[in-house]
């Protein structure tokens, strides 16, 4: 299987910006760090901030050591662009004062992801949200799975309207931070030695099971992930009264969520139709050849690209079609899209 990107760098050649990464020794910021190396982003100057507790650690990055800060009390005046993932509550305080010190912040939480005056943005989706700077000087990153799954629906939307969206999700450990990954590898390595299992980061026990809860339930029995794949998929792709239903389970995957989409449209869109639409979308790669040419996580874990494969009709439906997306939810559903989205932004972020 191919994996190489078709979403290949293109980085600014502006001068260099002064770049602070928030949360940076969790799972998405230590992939956004790697990230900005392999796409050569123009960086001048390096911040890496955690929580106290990590202060002092030191993280080799664009040829140099570079220490851990603290963010709290970080002194933002002067740096050009902050990559916040240091957990909602936390974003909450600190990027609107990063903000206010002039420093444009793209958020990776779920903090503003709803708010009216903060774009949400996949680049391939809705790339001309960041034409120009965005009023508050923040701009969300989505939900790693509205990320993939939009990825897959815009250019079948420009073919055909959209009338309905059903998804089930697969979600790795990882969606749930590196503490998640390691309990998913210590309850793996407990049950072969027979020892007792106690989820902690979990509700149930992960390791060769799978849990249809992600998040916190609502009180229509919704769970708040699930909620967030309707309400984001309604944002980007600026369809408010889209009909959707998710179902969102954690399985025991360390890398990459999957989706099966069940996508409903308003006029015909034959499968060759959509076949074409998807093959000629950067970002995407449609595989389909024959039946057993299809994605797993493990195909897509350390790429860029949004694997599709299944695609078939949905003969529940008058104009239906279904699907099969992969991708890797801590570069393309995470760390990947926060750079793109610094990238697309270069051509007034130089003069923020």
């Amino acid at each position: 299987m191919a994996t190489t990107p078709q979403n290949a760098p293109h980085p600014p050649t502006q001068p260099n910006l002064r770049v602070a990464i928030a949360g940076a020794t969790g799972a998405v910021g230590s992939e956004i760090l790697r990230i900005l190396e392999e796409r050569k982003f123009p960086v001048s100057e390096l911040a890496l901030l955690a929580s106290p507790k990590s202060a002092g650690k030191t993280i080799e990055a664009f040829g140099a050591e570079h220490q851990v800060q603290a963010l709290d009390g970080f002194d933002f005046h002067g740096w050009d662009l902050a990559l916040f993932s240091p957990g909602g509550a936390v974003s909450a305080i600190h990027a609107p004062r990063a903000a206010e010190a002039g420093c444009i912040v793209i958020d990776n939480t779920s903090h503003f992801r709803q708010e009216p005056d903060v774009p949400l943005v996949v680049p391939e989706v809705n790339g001309e949200t960041l034409a120009s700077r965005p009023p508050r000087g923040i701009i969300a990153n989505p939900n790693c799975c509205a990320i993939q799954l939009v990825a897959a629906l815009k250019p079948l939307a420009d073919v055909a309207p959209l009338k309905r969206v059903i998804t089930d999700t697969y979600q790795a450990a990882s969606g749930a931070g590196a503490s998640a990954m390691q309990e998913l590898f210590e309850q793996t390595r407990q049950l072969y030695n027979g020892e007792e299992i106690t989820p902690a980061k979990f509700q149930r026990q992960l390791a060769f099971n799978v849990i249809p809860q992600i998040d916190v339930f609502l009180d229509d029995g919704e769970t708040l992930e699930e909620w967030k794949m309707r309400a984001e998929t309604r944002k980007i792709l600026n369809l408010p009264n889209l009909a959707f239903q998710a179902t969102c389970v954690r399985v025991p995957v360390m890398v990459s969520h999957a989706i099966a989409a069940h996508l409903e449209f308003s006029s015909p869109l034959p499968p060759a139709i959509a076949e074409a639409a998807l093959s000629n979308t950067q970002g995407i790669i449609l595989l389909g050849e024959n039946p057993n040419d299809f994605a797993t996580p493990l195909d897509a874990a350390g790429t860029d690209p949004v694997f599709i494969s299944r695609l078939r009709r949905d003969t529940s439906v008058t104009h239906g079609l279904s699907l099969w997306i992969v991708a890797d939810n801590l570069r393309k559903g995470a760390a990947l899209n926060a750079v793109q989205i610094a990238e697309t932004s270069h051509e007034w972020l130089y003069n923020a």
